[in-house]
């Protein structure tokens, strides 16, 4: 009976990985395949900020609210994690850090793609 402790940790570390992951996934939009978070809320990217720092904060967060890590979740492929000024940890996909758009309302959702000239949809 060896095989059942055997199994117990093998499903045990496949739980353990499946909530370390970074929560996202792909959603279909006008424009095509988008990066949304698992809520299925599409992601962006703010061209102001550099690979591994945020610069939106203030009234910026308020309408770009960041994609804050929760939990003990660890960076995975292309996804990093972003320390924020005030320690805070915010999602990053090849190390641009990932924020929502406040007018966006349903999965599917682009309306912030392009605004200012500033921020673009998050792709897969």
């Amino acid at each position: 009976m060896r095989t059942f402790p055997l199994a117990v940790a093998f499903s045990l570390a496949a739980a353990a990985a499946a909530l370390a992951a970074p929560p996202v996934k792909t959603v279909e939009s006008e424009k095509g395949p988008v990066l949304a978070a698992a809520n299925g809320m599409t992601l962006y990217t703010y061209r102001d900020d550099q690979k591994g720092v945020s610069t939106c904060y203030d009234q910026c967060a308020k309408n770009w609210p960041p994609f804050m890590v929760e939990g003990n979740a660890t960076a995975e492929g292309p996804y990093t994690i972003v320390e924020r000024k005030d320690g805070s940890k915010q999602w990053a996909k090849d190390g641009m850090p990932l924020y929502f758009w406040v007018k966006d309302k349903k999965m599917g959702d682009i309306t912030g793609d392009g605004v200012k000239g500033e921020w673009d949809v998050a792709r897969p």
